[in-house]
């Protein structure tokens, strides 16, 4: 079977490959010569999955996969939220985010936060959601060379080291997109 996976970011395209069982063979946006960016206006983390999977479907006619995730913090008011990618600015830079999110969180107490990925799944006229989660806190400073996005500002709920510290199975057993990504392959197996 073979997906498009509706993301320009070869990280993510690495990250979800790895899980995936080997039948299923992975398109990205590049193999099927989408090049523009694709509209993300919803309000909602599902709302832009969604939003992701509808325009492939429309525009180029393949079945795909697309996950969008945000970075809830409870003492930021669910901020940056929707807008992780954006927070710091148009330019998406993780360095500018996590710095403008340390930023923020300076003087605060309460660190909890979680992050939330939600998978949309367009397959033969269907369109399906999966959720995952993973709470955690936010550090003081950034930790790890590891991961990408706010991964070295993110410390998992029973750990001591950041996303960013954990080696990459490490993190896909725990992670809100590896519980997202195993319930699309459970789904995907039945």
């Amino acid at each position: 079977m073979k997906l498009v996976f509706a993301t320009h970011n070869p990280n993510k395209i690495k990250e979800v490959q790895i899980l995936l069982p080997p039948e299923i063979k992975i398109l990205s946006l590049a193999d099927i010569e989408c090049h523009e960016d694709i509209p993300e206006t919803s309000n909602s983390i599902e709302g832009n999955a969604k939003q992701k999977v509808t325009f492939i479907k429309e525009t180029y006619g393949y079945d795909s996969f697309a996950d969008d995730t945000g970075l809830v913090v409870d003492a930021l008011d669910g901020a940056p939220g929707v807008y992780s990618a954006r927070y710091a600015g148009a330019a998406k830079d993780s360095h500018a985010n996590m710095d403008k999110l340390l930023t923020e969180m300076e003087g605060k107490n309460d660190r909890t936060a979680q992050f939330k990925t939600v998978i949309a799944l367009e397959l033969n006229n269907n369109l399906i959601v999966f959720t995952g989660v993973c709470k955690g806190t936010i550090t003081y400073t950034k930790k790890g060379n590891g991961g990408f996005g706010y991964d070295p500002v993110f410390c998992p709920e029973g750990y001591t080291q950041t996303f960013a510290e954990l080696r990459l199975d490490e993190k896909n057993k725990i992670s809100h997109r590896g519980k997202a990504i195993r319930q699309f392959i459970d789904f995907l197996n039945h």
